[in-house]
């Protein structure tokens, strides 16, 4: 399996104090494989800055406000085999906020972040229980194997 990735961010970010491309990639790669992902793919993540993200959630999901990441699914007619798996928006300082409020190490939530966007990408989600439980499990699983905290679980 060959996995590229295409990692870019909005100018006003600052360099530091973000995760780097191998910490990405080695998220990606255990979503991958725990999602029992074969072959190629290609996935493209933009970190983007709370205004960034605002205006991208409300040009697509028509939600005034900036969250911590959006999922675009490639969509390629059926007869074209590429493999693009789509791309990720990650709002650096939602991410910052909530692993703060969370009491939660940043580069985990990152890595929960990445995690829980690849998955939406490969056709999981959590519009019912049902989906939530099986999505939310399959993540527990993946950051388990990262040695990374459960992150449904409040801390104590």
């Amino acid at each position: 399996m060959k996995l590229d990735l295409y990692l870019s961010r909005s100018p006003a970010m600052p360099q530091t104090g973000l995760p780097r491309r191998s910490s990405f990639l080695r998220w990606i790669e255990a979503a991958l494989h725990m999602a029992r992902r074969r072959g190629n793919s290609e996935i493209s993540i933009r970190l983007v800055d709370a205004e960034e993200g605002q205006s991208l959630n409300r040009q697509y999901r028509h939600r005034d406000y900036a969250t911590n990441v959006l999922s675009f699914p490639a969509e390629l007619p059926a007869d074209i085999k590429l493999p693009l798996l789509g791309d990720l928006v990650i709002c650096a300082p939602v991410v910052a906020r909530e692993a703060s409020e969370q009491g939660k190490p940043l580069r985990d939530h990152y890595a929960h972040m990445t995690i829980h966007g690849t998955l939406h990408l490969l056709g999981y989600d959590h519009e019912n229980d049902a989906d939530a439980e099986r999505m939310e499990s399959l993540e527990r699983r993946i950051l388990a194997e990262l040695q990374i905290a459960d992150p449904y679980q409040s801390p104590s």
